[in-house]
């Protein structure tokens, strides 16, 4: 699998002129290879080629990630007809972001999809045996999480995101880790078959509230308590807790966290989010 984005074909299309070897990300910036010019195209040692027109292509959209097949680039997107939204791969100098009808998943503004999610991860403090990640997404959450963890849950409510997971080349181990079980399904129902104390620790990331208010709701933090095992901990994401809004749904969120039972409720500013404990 070749995937590329402006970053990645940029620098190659000023040699287009030249005939020599050259070193390329297929992958997004996680690895390189040699790939060789000439005046038709970039020709790759997995026999996959893009003539200088699609090169040209995805060095002019700045908002997406192509997939290089047949020495065809195609838009890595997906539409959710359940759903009625448009999802994209949207690249980044590190592990891209998914678009969510155009929102980006992820902090990208002085970060990255994978420093963000690595800030969630210690966020939420030491921690080992059972995890469950309420929304899977790309998958980073599970991914790293699963370093420190036995056994990673983690669900996913539309099969449409899913499938631009399976095309980034960043989500890969989320498809290979014996680790990582995946659920399709919707968290707020998922969260109810599990058994009582199941897990140690809750990665809470769930979209914007009006995408998924059922997510930030006083029954659903009652059903996370209920999962946790006694001393557990879950990191909930909520948004920047110094802009009016974050701060008005950060209020909220603690509230509702308490009235659920959780002992203790503690901000954790640089990652966006709150740690709860039970």
């Amino acid at each position: 699998m070749i995937v590329l984005s402006h970053y990645q074909i940029q620098p190659v299309l000023q040699l287009r002129d030249q005939t020599l070897t050259v070193e390329i990300s297929p992958d997004l910036g996680i690895s390189t290879i040699e790939a060789e010019l000439n005046g038709q195209g970039i020709y790759f040692p997995t026999g996959e080629r893009l003539n200088w027109d699609a090169a040209a292509e995805i060095a002019e959209n700045e908002n997406g990630c192509f997939l290089i097949e047949g020495g065809q680039a195609q838009v890595i997107q997906s539409f959710s007809e359940t759903f009625q939204r448009v999802y994209t791969l949207y690249p980044t100098q590190a592990a891209p972001t998914m678009l969510v009808s155009g929102l980006p998943m992820h902090r990208i503004k002085d970060t990255d999809p994978w420093r963000d999610t690595q800030a969630k991860i210690r966020a939420l403090g030491h921690f080992g045996g059972r995890v469950l990640d309420t929304t899977t997404g790309l998958g980073y959450t599970a991914i790293l999480a699963a370093e420190q963890a036995a056994n990673i849950t983690t669900v996913e409510l539309d099969p449409a995101a899913q499938k631009i997971a399976r095309q980034n080349p960043w989500s890969q181990s989320l498809f290979g880790s014996p680790k990582i079980e995946q659920i399709i399904g919707d968290s707020n129902d998922v969260i109810e078959t599990f058994s009582a104390g199941q897990f140690n620790a809750i990665i809470h990331d769930p979209p914007m509230f009006s995408l998924a208010g059922e997510l930030y709701s006083l029954e659903f933090y009652r059903q996370a308590y209920r999962v946790l095992k006694p001393n557990g901990r879950m990191f909930h994401y909520i948004g920047n807790p110094e802009s009016k809004s974050g701060g008005r749904m950060t209020s909220g969120v603690v509230r509702r966290l308490k009235q659920a039972g959780f002992r203790d409720v503690q901000m954790r500013p640089k990652a966006f989010g709150v740690l709860a404990l039970k």
